[in-house]
């Protein structure tokens, strides 16, 4: 299995997976398995895939039956993909069957888990997959990957980085899927912790409204999420005494919506805000033509200059053309690609993915899509 280059996508037919099978389709001689329970929405993914792919093609794209939640270590040597990328989510609640069902059938696992305690939970299976010599990697997607790759490269600039303000804000055309809206309702109104002012403090899913600067995109209306971030940089970074995340919908009146559902929830008058799911959806895709094709992801830094004046930097990434979904689906593939070329040979265990991804890596990969990505010191361009 070792030798084989193929690549299995659970949750392939997803909003995201669908992403980055269109990116690992592009590398030369590996085949790609797209994976999920519907195998006739599989099967459309592939072929759709199959028929846009850009560059030199691989030699398969097939879609095959899997269930992430139940798949055993035999399926998955049977299949003799040595690598699988889960796309599946939402990770909220659930336990890593697949990540362990890979370590036991000798593949390497990455997947694009948002959660925190999905993310900083995926050490406990660090000496099994030493053990088996494979390599699992939680995490690698927008946060914590992107969010550590731009702090790292940043953070020498400062003497001291003193608050980390960011937050993501796509762009109202894109359709998230049932699964991403469920992971963002299983936390909405709900208490979790962050750092502010060097103390920890207790805050709520959806609410802490505060408007950030998108470069060119503007203003834009976030809200407090929780993130694997948020436990895992005071650790990595402790000399940060503010970090702050949030997400917002590009449209007010969905992002407004959400806000009021997250006081509901906290009220308890709203029990289970998951099964609003569905229906917000349909909501959201009837009321598509509202807002744009444009969103984005921007960084927030102040602390001390290495010449002892203040300093703040502003790291915008916009995307344009609807082309903002490959962001999360990025970091994914970079561990994929390095795991095929042999670029991390030799690393094993079971980690979020902190230092597997670089800022130049992402903006290598997603060079050839409509994105721009800023520095400014203050106003003024780095």
């Amino acid at each position: 299995m070792a030798d084989r280059r193929a690549v299995l996508i659970v949750g392939g037919g997803g909003a995201f997976g669908m992403r980055a099978a269109e990116l690992l389709a592009r590398i030369d001689h590996c085949d790609v398995f797209i994976g999920g329970r519907d195998v006739a929405r599989c099967e459309a993914a592939a072929s759709a895939i199959a028929a846009r792919s850009m560059g030199t093609r691989p030699r398969l794209i097939t879609a095959v039956e899997i269930d992430a939640t139940a798949v055993t270590a035999q399926a998955l040597s049977t299949l003799g993909s040595p690598i699988v990328l889960n796309a599946s989510g939402p990770y909220q609640g659930t336990q890593p069957a697949l990540a362990r069902a890979c370590i036991n059938a000798g593949c390497h696992y990455v997947d694009l888990a948002d959660d925190r305690a999905f993310v900083t939970g995926i050490g406990a299976l660090d000496a099994a997959a030493k053990a088996r010599g494979v390599l699992v990697v939680s995490g690698a997607s927008t946060v914590p990957a992107i969010s550590a790759a731009v702090i790292d490269h940043l953070r020498p600039r400062f003497s001291r980085l003193r608050s980390v303000t960011y937050g993501i804000s796509p762009g109202n055309s894109f359709d998230p899927g049932l699964a991403t809206v469920q992971s963002i309702l299983s936390t909405i109104g709900k208490p979790f912790e962050t750092r502010i002012n060097g103390r920890t403090a207790r805050v709520h899913g959806w609410q802490g409204l505060r408007r950030q600067q998108f470069g060119t995109l503007g203003m834009r209306w976030l809200a407090s999420c929780d993130v694997p971030d948020l436990a895992l940089f005071p650790t990595r970074y402790p000399e940060i005494a503010t970090l702050q995340f949030g997400a917002g919908a590009e449209v007010a009146l969905f992002h407004f919506g959400m806000w009021g559902v997250s006081w509901l929830a906290r009220a308890g008058l709203v029990r289970n805000p998951v099964r609003l799911a569905g229906l917000l959806l349909a909501m959201k895709r009837w009321l598509r033509s509202l807002g744009s094709d444009a969103g984005g992801m921007a960084m927030e830094f102040a602390g001390t200059g290495t010449d002892g004046q203040p300093l703040t930097i502003r790291w915008v990434l916009v995307a344009r053309s609807g082309h903002g979904p490959m962001i999360p689906a990025t970091p994914a593939v970079i561990v994929v690609r390095k795991l095929l070329d042999g670029r991390l040979a030799g690393t094993t265990g079971a980690r979020p993915c902190l230092d597997l991804v670089s800022l130049a890596d992402v903006e290598g990969e997603l060079a050839e899509f409509d994105m721009t990505f800023n520095e400014t010191n203050g106003d003024r361009p780095i």
